[in-house]
Parts: C-alpha cells; structure tokens; sequence
C-alpha cells in the first residue's frame, strides 16, 4: 500500500506554517483542497440533487470524479482504492443514496480501510419548519446518526466558524485511525465563505516513552527467552504501511513470519522466513502445528476474528503472547496503554532481539508454483484451477478474491513481492470483487487486476463490470459457476433451495455491456487457453465463466464448514 501522506506530509507542515488558507476559499473548495492534501487523486459515487453542487465543484478540480452503478458499489470500490493507495473517497446524495452505502462504509470500519464518505443533504435553509422533504427519514439528523455508528469520525458542514476545523479534525481521523469518517455538506454551504481566517494545525498524537521503553523490554526479554519464536502479521501492517519494519525485525532476528488470512500479502510469500497462513484447524495441519507449538507468539496488527481463528480453534495461549495493534499492546497479561504500533517495532529493532533460531522445516517453505498439467477435456475443479492460476501470477498482480470458496481457495495463491491481495476476509460482505477490481484499476492502472469471484456475489454487484469497461480498465473476472451459494450448502445438510440462484449466460455479458470480451469454459483446457487469451490481451476486460465440477469445493471451505457448521 502506498502512504501519500510519506510524499507530503512537508505540504502539511508548509500549511500549518503559512498563517492559513486564503479568506476567499468557500468550504466546498477548503475540503477539495484537503483530499487533496491527503493524496487522493479519484472519488467515486453517484450523484443526486443535494449533492449536484458540489459535485460540479469536483469536477471542476483535479480530482477525477468516477461515476458507478450503485452506491454501494462506489463504497467498495472506495474502500480497494484506499486499501491499496492509502486513503479513498466517496461522494453520494442525501439517504437514498447515503443509506444505500452503509454496508460498504461497515466494512470498510470493520477491516479499517480509511474511506472518507462524502454526502450532501437539504440546505439549512430549507428545513425551517421541518418540511417533509424528498429522501428525508425521521428526522434531517438521521443519517448523520447512522454513520456516526459506522464510522471513527463524523461532522455536518453547518457552521462556517467551525466548517474548516471541523474538515480537518475528521480528515485526520480517517489518516491516523485508518477507518472511514463521514463529511455531510448541506447544499446551501457548498459556496459559503467562513468570514475567520484558518490555519491548519496537525494533532500531536503524543506516548509516555517510559511506557514504550519498559514493553519493549520485556517483549525482548520474552523473545530472548524462547526457543521457538514467531510472527504473525495482520492487516495493520499494511494499513500502517509497516511492512519493510516488520520485514527489517524478522529479518535481523530471524523469526519466521505467518500471517493471517486477512493480512494475506502482507509479505512476499515466497520469502524464507515466510511459513504460510495461519487459520486455527481451518488451515493447513503442519502450519497450525508450527505455529501452535511456539512459545513466543509476536503478533503484530492482527485482528483476532473467529475467521482468522479458524472459527476459534486457535490455540494460543496469552502466556506466550506479544499482542501489537495500534489500539493496544499486551504482554502476556500485562497491559501497555497507549503504545503506536509503529514506534514499538522500531523500538525492538533497536533493542535487537536474540532468540534461539528455529528451523522452518522444507514442507512449510513456499516454492515458486510449478505449472499443472493441464487435462484436456478434465471438468473444471476449484483447487486445481487455483494451482493454474498460481504458475500465470507475477509481481505486477493485483488479486482481488470475493467471499466463500473465492477466498478459501484463493488463500493458497502464491503473492509474490507483497503485491496486494484484496478480500472482506473478516466483514465477508458477498460482492465485493467487482466493483473492487474498479477501485483497484483506478488507484494502480498499470497493474493486472485478476478477480475470483462466486457467481453469487457476482450476481449482486456484477454490473459495476460496465464502468470497467466504460472507463477503458482490462481486468481479468473469473466466475465461478456452481449455480448458487456453495459455502452455505457445506454449512448445513440437505438441500435447500433457497441457495439456488438463477442461471446466467455470464460471458454473453460484455455484449451487453457494450466491451470486453466474454468465455464460458467447461474443463481445464478451455479455461488454460481462456486465460492466456486474457492475460496477453491489456486492451479490455476479459470474463471468464467457470463451469465447475458439481459439488466441488477447495479443502480449505470443507474444513471451515467441519467447523462452522456446528454452531449453524
């Protein structure tokens, strides 16, 4: 992931500096300004009247507005543009279109990806005497309500003496959390010039550094102790962008690293020190083995979710662990109040810790994939298509893998050169991929985006496939076609129509939408030839349909659903 912020944060301190911006700067132009402060270049929604100002606003200046189907697929899109370029946005209208938004903008809090939701709503000067106004829920308020529960920061634009501070103090929030923050600008504020001069002056996000100094200590102290230490690295080591430190720590150490499934990426999987995913009994026998048989467990920004802990078949005993997030460190049980992240990793790589190096045995060393031989004429299964895809993947591969066995499946990818793999891992909101993939080819439209997507949640969010298409990105979609919800049928016994869904001809879809070209392919053959086509072919979007052997599905869904079918 990319920090603007690391490019300009010398723009920031230069704003603090210079006495302000000028007098004449309207609070529609001031919250431009500051987007664009924080590096982001693109803003996706839909827009509607109570936003229509505004949004003229935006497309007058250098951000590139990018126009969606659906609300909620601008939020998913928002949310992989932030994920991999560090801070998105997204702008839609007052409830129909802000409500409509409310799952994206969950998930993007739940998994912390920090996406600045935009919205407009009626001017101030229109709700005198409470008129029952078009898209109005209860009360003016209710929206603003809503978000203020979804998200780490919210504000209403309805004070010029306050409009500017206000932008600021939720903007920050979104950077230093890395979770979305919701701006609402009531339309007759757009243009509104506060009569106060303001400077801009960022927080000071200060720590006891004898609170630092003594966790340090005894995480060295523990670490120098074990025989059998390890990392696991989670999802906030690439929000935070901490990567090469916990990489550098590893390294100078000699701790072999795992992560969990949502941090998946994190580091090159194919470098030495890298053991593999770890998911409770849910992943593989010998990486649980490994990993539950360490006595110093390091784990850095990793949420303890009943997915990444294999539905909590986890073992790992607080004894044995060091716990780092940016929202707490823990030291077996001991408490360390208000550490960052960032500075007690630098600060264990200054103490350089000396444990006992402990082998990684060759079964848990990730090889270069080696290709399959293809079958002709063998129907298509999921984990020997995933062995296929895994030999085509280069360092230039963005993967994108929607839920179900799209992500189970997909776990055993090889990423290489910490590119990014993009899944709700944890908030597992089905239709994510596609209107992701845009997100994904906006903020790095020189890489290959590959999407895994079930037909499902395809069917949910698919037709963001035409803004793709119409704004020239060329990813590759494959769908996988078992006509319905597999997950769920491997959760509970018998057969259950209501995970049938209908049948669609998905590769005629880009004649409908007007590019792109389509495949509908049977067995390995077909599909072998179908993604070379697509993947020597940048000039449009390809859609590969996956006809799948009946009942197919990867060993990592069928361990999941041993386990979760219990408490279904």
């Amino acid at each position: 992931m990319n920090n603007p912020l690391s490019a300009i944060g010398k723009n920031r301190e230069s704003t603090s500096v210079s006495g302000g911006m000028p007098t004449a700067m309207s609070i529609g132009e001031y919250l431009i300004k500051r987007l664009q402060d924080y590096g982001i270049k693109d803003c996706f929604g839909i827009p509607g009247d109570y936003i229509l100002n505004f949004y003229s606003m935006l497309e007058k200046s250098p951000i590139n507005m990018v126009g969606c189907t659906r609300e909620d697929c601008a939020g998913f899109a928002a949310d992989a543009y932030a994920r991999i370029h560090g801070m998105g946005a997204l702008c839609v209208t007052y409830c129909v279109g802000g409500l409509s938004v409310c799952n994206s903008v969950a998930g993007a809090f739940a998994e912390k990806s920090p996406v600045v939701m935009l919205t407009g709503s009626p001017g101030l000067g229109e709700r005198v005497n409470n008129p029952l106004l078009h898209h109005k829920v209860r009360d003016f308020s209710t929206q603003l309500e809503v978000f203020e529960k979804l998200c780490i920061a919210a504000t209403e634009l309805d004070d010029p003496l306050t409009a500017f501070a206000d932008i600021d103090r939720v903007l920050d929030a979104c950077y230093r959390f890395k979770r979305p923050v919701y701006i609402e600008l009531p339309r007759d504020m757009v243009d509104v010039v506060p009569s106060v001069v303001h400077s801009y002056r960022r927080p000071v996000v200060s720590f006891d550094n004898l609170v630092l100094e003594e966790a340090a200590k005894e995480a060295v102290e523990k670490l120098n102790n074990a025989k059998k230490p390890l990392i696991i690295a989670g999802v906030e080591i690439h929000r935070f962008g901490l990567q090469d430190t916990v990489l550098k720590l590893a390294e100078k150490s000699k701790i072999p690293i795992a992560a969990t499934i949502l941090g998946k990426s994190v580091v090159d999987e194919t470098h030495p020190l890298y053991i593999g995913l770890y998911e409770g009994a849910m992943g593989k026998a010998e990486v649980t083995q490994y990993v539950e048989d360490s006595d110093c467990v390091l784990l850095l920004g990793a949420f303890m979710t009943d997915i990444n802990l294999g539905i909590y078949t986890a073992q790992l005993d607080v004894r044995s662990c060091i716990y780092a997030t940016s929202e707490q460190l823990q030291i077996s049980y001991h408490q360390f109040p208000n550490v960052p992240l960032e500075n007690f990793l630098k600060r264990l790589i200054e103490l350089n810790p000396t444990p006992t190096h402990r082998p990684i045995p060759d079964s848990l060393h990730i090889k270069q994939p080696q290709p399959i031989q293809v079958e002709t004429g063998r129907p298509i299964q999921i984990s020997r298509m995933i062995q296929r895809i895994n030999s085509q993947l280069d360092s230039h591969t963005i993967v994108i893998a929607d839920i179900g066995d799209s992500l189970f499946a997909s776990s055993e990818l090889v990423i290489r050169d910490r590119t990014d793999f993009l899944s709700p891992a944890y908030y597992t909101s089905m239709g994510f991929s596609v209107p992701a993939a845009l997100g994904a080819c906006v903020a790095k439209p020189g890489e290959r985006v590959l999407v895994i997507a079930g037909d499902g949640a395809f069917q949910m969010t698919g037709q963001e496939m035409s803004t793709l298409i119409r704004n020239g990105h060329s990813p590759i979609i494959i769908v996988l076609d078992n006509h319905g919800y597999g997950t769920e049928r491997y959760l509970q016994e018998g057969e259950w129509k209501y995970n049938e869904i209908a049948v669609w001809k998905y590769s005629k879809l880009p004649e409908v939408y007007g590019g792109g070209k389509g495949h509908f392919v049977e067995t390995e053959d077909q599909f072998d030839a179908a993604l070379v086509e697509a993947w020597d072919d940048r000039s449009q979007l390809h859609l590969i349909h996956a006809k799948l052997v009946e009942n197919d599905a990867s060993q990592t869904l069928m361990r999941l659903a041993e386990r979760l079918g219990q408490r279904v």
